[in-house]
C-alpha cells in the first residue's frame, strides 16, 4: 500500500471513529472506540496517533462543538499582521511552498474555453479527492467523502464549462503528492486561480492564514478593502475550487460558529481537529 492509500485508508477509519465519537457524547473511552472499529485498543491508538499526531482522547477535545471557538480564541490570525510577520509562510500545510497565479479576468469570463484541464482521483489525509489542473497548476481538488465523486465531478467542470477536460493522473502526481504530504515538503505546489477578479482576491487572503489558525468571513472582508461586503466574501470563500490547499475551511463566522464548507461539514470538522492537533504536536 502506498503513502497516499493509507493516507486515505486511515481517514475512512478516523471517519468511522469521529462518528462514533459525535454519537457517544464527549468522552466515549479509547477501548469502547477500539471495540467499535474491532481493533485492540493499542492498534487503534497508534493507528489514530499517525495520523493525526495525537491520541484519540486529545482529538476528541478538537472535534467538540466549542472548538471554533477556542480556536477563535487562541488561534484568530489578523490577516494584515500574518503577512507582515510571516506567519504565512512556514506554517501553512507541512510547511509547503505555494506558488500562485490567477487567470486573467477576461480568460476567466470566458468559460475555459481554449483551457485543457486535466484531473485524476487520489487519495487524500480527509479521504478520496478528484484533482485538476492545467499546464500552470492545480485550479481544482474536491474532497468527495461526503458528497460523492459524481457531485464533485460535475460541480468542477460546471465552473468552467467550455474546457477542454482529460483524464490524465500520472500528470497531476507529481503536484498531488506534494500537497498531500507525500512528496519532499520543501516540493514547489503551483496553484492556477481561475475565477473572478473578488474572488481571487478572497481565495489569496485565505492563503495568508496558517494551518492551526483561523480567521472570520469579516476579517477578509476588511482585508481585502470592502468591510461591508461579508456575505459576498462567504460566496467567494465557498467557491473556493482548490478546496485545502486554498484553506477555505479556516474560515468561521464571527460568533465561533463553523459557517458552511462546500465539501460538507464533517471533513471542515476533521481538516481543522488534523491541523490544530499537528500544530500542537
Amino acid at each position: 500500500m502506498t503513502e497516499m492509500q493509507n493516507q486515505g485508508y486511515h481517514f475512512h477509519v478516523m471517519r468511522r471513529a469521529i462518528d462514533l465519537i459525535d454519537a457517544g457524547g464527549p468522552d466515549p473511552s479509547l477501548e469502547v472506540l477500539a471495540r467499535e472499529m474491532d481493533m485492540s485498543p493499542a492498534h487503534f491508538q497508534r493507528l489514530f496517533s499517525r495520523w493525526v499526531g495525537v491520541s484519540p482522547k486529545r482529538y476528541q477535545q478538537y472535534l467538540t462543538l466549542g472548538h471554533a471557538k477556542a480556536l477563535l480564541a487562541e488561534r484568530f490570525t489578523t490577516l494584515e499582521t500574518a503577512h507582515a510577520t510571516g506567519l504565512s509562510g512556514g506554517g501553512r500545510l507541512h510547511d509547503l511552498f505555494l506558488r500562485w497565479e490567477a487567470m486573467r479576468p477576461g480568460d476567466y469570463a470566458k468559460g475555459g474555453a481554449g483551457l485543457t484541464i486535466y484531473w485524476g482521483r487520489f487519495e487524500s489525509p480527509f479521504g478520496p479527492a478528484l484533482v485538476m489542473g492545467t499546464d500552470r497548476g492545480i485550479c481544482g481538488i474536491g474532497l468527495f467523502a461526503e458528497t460523492g465523486e459524481a457531485h464533485a465531478m460535475e460541480d468542477l467542470v460546471g465552473r468552467w464549462p467550455k474546457a477542454n477536460f482529460v483524464e490524465d493522473p500520472m500528470r497531476l502526481k507529481p503536484w498531488v503528492d506534494a500537497a498531500f504530504g507525500v512528496a519532499k515538503a520543501n516540493d514547489a505546489v503551483p496553484i492556477f486561480m481561475i475565477g473572478a477578479p473578488f474572488q481571487i482576491k478572497v481565495w489569496e487572503a485565505l492563503m495568508q492564514v496558517p494551518s492551526g489558525h483561523v480567521t472570520t468571513y469579516s476579517e477578509i472582508a476588511q482585508s481585502v478593502g470592502h468591510p461591508r461586503a461579508v456575505r459576498a466574501v462567504g460566496t467567494a470563500v465557498g467557491r473556493n475550487p482548490v478546496s485545502y490547499l486554498i484553506p477555505c475551511h479556516r474560515a468561521l463566522r464571527k460568533s465561533g460558529g463553523l459557517g458552511g464548507y462546500h465539501w460538507g461539514l464533517p471533513v471542515k470538522r476533521a481538516i481543522l481537529a488534523w491541523e490544530a492537533a499537528r500544530a500542537e504536536a
